[in-house]
This record gives C-alpha cells, sequence and structure tokens, in this order.
C-alpha cells in the first residue's frame, strides 16, 4: 500500500509518461501533482519507488518511468473506464445500427471499429466452434479434376464448407455416387458420427467418401474460434524499437497464440493484462484489455485490444466495454446471423 503521497506522484508520473513516452523529472511532478512540497521531496519519494518496483531510472540522470507494476497500481487505481467522447460514441451507434449480413464480416469490421477508437491493434474472436449438430444436408461438389467441395448444412443453421484436393482425377459421376453416400449415411446423425457408410465397390468413390467425412470433422479454425485482427500497422507507430514492432506483428499473425492469451486473461479475472503478467514474453511491452461478448446471454468470443504498457487505461478500457456491449445485443438481435466456416483474419 502507497501513503496518499506517492500515490499521487506515481499517478502524475504514469499520466505524463502514457502522454509523452518520456521519463519524467520531479520538476515536473511538483508542477503538475500539487502537492505543496519541494522538488527535493518528490525527488526522494520518486527514490522509494524505484526501490519498492513502481518505477525504474533509464539512465542515472534521466526521471522516472513506471514499471508493470507501477502500472497496475495505476489501473487499479481507476474509478473505471472514462466514458467516450461524444463523437466516438455517436461513431459506435452508427456502426451497429447498419450491422448486417454474415457474422464473419460483422466480427471483422467490430475489430476495425475497435482499433479505430484506440489507435491500438484490435483482436476479435469468434464464438467457439458449436458441438457436432445435425446435418440438415451434405452435398459434395466437383469444383475442377482435383478439386470437390463439401457443404453441409448443420441443424442450428451453421455452414461447414470444406475444399478437398484428390490424389487422382475424380468424374462427376464419382462425385454424384459419393455425395448420396455421405449424405443419406449422415442424414439425422452428426459429423461426429463413428464409423463411415458401406464401401460402395467403387475404389474412387469409397477414397472420396472417406477424404470427405475426413475433412468435415476436422475443425478449420483454432480452438476457441477465428481471430479477426484490425489496425495490425498501427502498432508501428506504438513503438520506437524495430524490432519489438516485428515480434509483436509476427504474434499478432498466430491465431492459437492470440486465442490462447485473451482466453487465459479472462479466466484469471482480468480485464486488463500488462507486461509480463500476460505471460507471452514476446509481448513483455503491451498490454491487453480484454472483454467477453454474449449471445443469448451465454459468453461466445472475446474483444480485446493489444497496445504499449503506457496506453490510455481508461479509455481503452471503456472502448472494449462498449464495443462488447453493443456486439452481445447485435448478435443477440439477429439470429439469422451465421458463421460460413470460412472466416478470415482482418
Amino acid at each position: 500500500m502507497l501513503d496518499e503521497r506517492k500515490a499521487a506522484i506515481l499517478r502524475a508520473v504514469v499520466e505524463c509518461h502514457i502522454r509523452t513516452a518520456q521519463p519524467v523529472s520531479s520538476a515536473y511532478v511538483v508542477e503538475m501533482a500539487g502537492l505543496g512540497v519541494s522538488p527535493a521531496t518528490v525527488r526522494n519519494e520518486m527514490a522509494v519507488l524505484e526501490q519498492e518496483g513502481y518505477l525504474l531510472q533509464p539512465h542515472s540522470s534521466a526521471g522516472r518511468v513506471p514499471t508493470d507494476k507501477g502500472y497496475r497500481f495505476f489501473v487499479d487505481s481507476l474509478s473505471g473506464p472514462s466514458p467516450l467522447g461524444a463523437s466516438q460514441a455517436e461513431l459506435v451507434r452508427l456502426f451497429f445500427a447498419r450491422t448486417h449480413g454474415e457474422i464473419e464480416r460483422l466480427l471483422a469490421e467490430t475489430s476495425g471499429l475497435l482499433s479505430r477508437l484506440t489507435d491500438y491493434a484490435a483482436v476479435v474472436v469468434a464464438p467457439s466452434a458449436p458441438e457436432p449438430g445435425r446435418v440438415r444436408s451434405l452435398q459434395l461438389v466437383k469444383l475442377a479434376t482435383h478439386l470437390v467441395l463439401a457443404v453441409a448444412v448443420l441443424g442450428n443453421g451453421s455452414v461447414e464448407r470444406r475444399a478437398i484436393e484428390t490424389p487422382s482425377e475424380v468424374t462427376d459421376g464419382a462425385v454424384d455416387m459419393a455425395s448420396a453416400a455421405v449424405a443419406a449415411w449422415l442424414a439425422g446423425g452428426s459429423l461426429d458420427k463413428f464409423g463411415s457408410p458401406a464401401p460402395t465397390g467403387d475404389l474412387a468413390v469409397d477414397v472420396l467418401v472417406s477424404t470427405a467425412l475426413a475433412a468435415l470433422r476436422h475443425p478449420e479454425e483454432p480452438e476457441g474460434g477465428h481471430v479477426f485482427v484490425g489496425g495490425a500497422a498501427r502498432m508501428a507507430t506504438a513503438f520506437d524499437a524495430v524490432g519489438t514492432i516485428r515480434t509483436v506483428l509476427g504474434i499478432l499473425e498466430q491465431q492459437y497464440v492470440l486465442v490462447t492469451l485473451l482466453r487465459d486473461v479472462l479466466d484469471r479475472g482480468l480485464t486488463v493484462a500488462i507486461g509480463a503478467e500476460h505471460g507471452v514474453q514476446p509481448l513483455a511491452d503491451c498490454s491487453v484489455v480484454v472483454a467477453p461478448y454474449e449471445v443469448g446471454g451465454e459468453r461466445a468470443g472475446t474483444v480485446g485490444i493489444l497496445g504499449p504498457t503506457r496506453m490510455h487505461y481508461d479509455h481503452a478500457l471503456a472502448a472494449v466495454a462498449v464495443v462488447s456491449e453493443k456486439l452481445s445485443q447485435a448478435l443477440s438481435a439477429q439470429p439469422g446471423l451465421e458463421m460460413t466456416g470460412q472466416g478470415s483474419g482482418n
């Protein structure tokens, strides 16, 4: 616990460093914090804060910068997210007033909206794939001599599509026979139904049947759903070190890492993970702000932002909270929105 004066000094250092990205001097704190004490007293208090791990002095003649522990104290002392400005609130309202179409498009565009609101990279994780539902219809369609598309419509309205490359040329007749065999065998069942149809006696048809079933049973997205990333290019202006920028951009391309990161933060009961707190060492210079969104009252996916540890936390928390709430309302109010199984990053 920090006494009132140390807490005020620490808040002043954090707020200044967020704005300027520069070490903060005792003279600035005296001017801005209004503590009514001398610069020497502030320097002594800053030295104590450094000893206790809240501040760091990059160079002997420089001011101080916050550590992860300092940022954590600052975030925990916030009274709550600051409200969005009028123009940003109107941007959110207009965006969700126009939502329609497939869910992938909505989620991809939502990641772009959140990035525009915060100037950080935004991540939206689509709902996890539901348990395999009953197959309403299934069809194999020949696209080319060595390419067949398997399309399964499930009872919950979701559509699974898989492109299948065949080692040998397939005929229209073989595709039709395989399609009929798989459809008849799966009718009323689910994609994870054990076994396979009885052999037809035609090797080409039987190979296509087994290949189609294997493809449909294998999910294309990483565990936890597709990931839509918006504003990745904004990260290039958030860091000074080129190496850090490259590392962050590389992580943003790894869907499984992003899904795991956001899920772990939420599972620990956090809305903000600062620096090393999130456990992904390559992102030690980054913080993550996350919130779940719901469909029909149940947690469905996650929205979040990734930015430097000196991010504007109060505004970031507000933007993530508002977008997750509006996204929940949009998805719950439009049951016709469906996942096509072909989502892609933004």
